[in-house]
């Protein structure tokens, strides 16, 4: 009777722990925003940027699962720090029956932060739409994002007193051309590279680039089990899950958490916003 009794009470303690985590997952963890710190030390770096910040926001995911006023108050906070830089590294959306979801990114758009003094994008694979292969799509999005004086980096450079940002389109995507993309790189001049898909940064054609990536695109694998990881991380390199990765080259990678998600729950894995304070190497 007595190992009866024991075994219901572990029951229904393992329901109510099990429910409970259930709720923090579904409920507490995909808004409950980390905002983390990291000074990113740049080659030749302008006294003009010492000490500016820039912020990157990644995977927003406008669409079924995530709550867009949830979106429009993180982008509030955001827009509250002031940021010198404002970097977005992809997938702003994500297909709801089968389309691009351009009204509900809309909306969120009217709240997005800018840089004091650039505000800069690049594509995901989930902005091409079905497949990632949906090129109008991806038009689509820029043109929208372009209206808010956002500038959408497509295999291209763009200079901000003094500092080079590359923007590399999208790895699955139609338009993808790291080759065409770095061709411009100079090992004298201050740079900084944005990638929405860390497994880019294994492929050839860098030409010698030895500075920060970018990048997004995995949400840290969403779900975390302590002491061992994720299950699933949408990469090649399963390496590439979250944070700061030096490899090869003399570069180094940052892979952002994400402010949305792909399903909805996440656990050990927050979603992220990264303020990045530039300094001199």
């Amino acid at each position: 009777m007595k190992n009866k009794r024991k075994l219901k009470h572990i029951a229904i303690y393992l329901f109510v722990m099990g429910a409970l985590l259930g709720f923090y997952s579904w409920k507490i963890e995909p808004h409950w925003v980390k905002y983390e710190q990291i000074n990113l030390t740049v080659k030749h770096l302008p006294e003009a940027l010492e000490g500016k910040s820039l912020i990157q926001i990644s995977d927003i995911h406008i669409g079924n699962y995530v709550d867009k006023d949830f979106i429009k108050r993180t982008f509030r906070e955001i827009r509250a720090l002031k940021p010198d830089i404002m970097v977005y590294t992809g997938d702003f959306v994500r297909l709801v029956q089968n389309k691009i979801p351009l009204e509900q990114l809309d909306e969120v758009m009217q709240d997005a932060p800018k840089g004091k003094l650039q505000t800069l994008a690049i594509l995901g694979n989930h902005d091409y739409g079905k497949n990632f292969q949906d090129s109008a799509a991806a038009d689509s999005i820029v043109s929208l994002l372009n209206g808010y004086s956002i500038k959408v980096l497509r295999n291209e450079s763009v200079i901000t007193q003094g500092l080079r940002i590359f923007g590399i389109d999208d790895f699955w995507g139609t338009n993808f051309d790291l080759v065409k993309t770095m061709k411009d790189y100079d090992q004298s001049q201050a740079s900084l590279v944005l990638c929405h898909n860390p497994d880019a940064a294994d492929l050839d054609g860098w030409n010698g680039y030895n500075g920060w990536i970018l990048a997004g695109h995995t949400h840290a694998g969403q779900v975390r089990i302590p002491f061992w990881g994720s299950p699933i991380i949408p990469v090649k390199n399963k390496n590439y899950d979250q944070g700061i990765k030096k490899i090869s080259g003399d570069r180094t990678l940052y892979i952002n958490r994400g402010l949305g998600h792909s399903i909805p729950i996440r656990f050990n894995a927050r979603p992220e916003v990264t303020i990045f304070t530039l300094r001199k190497e």
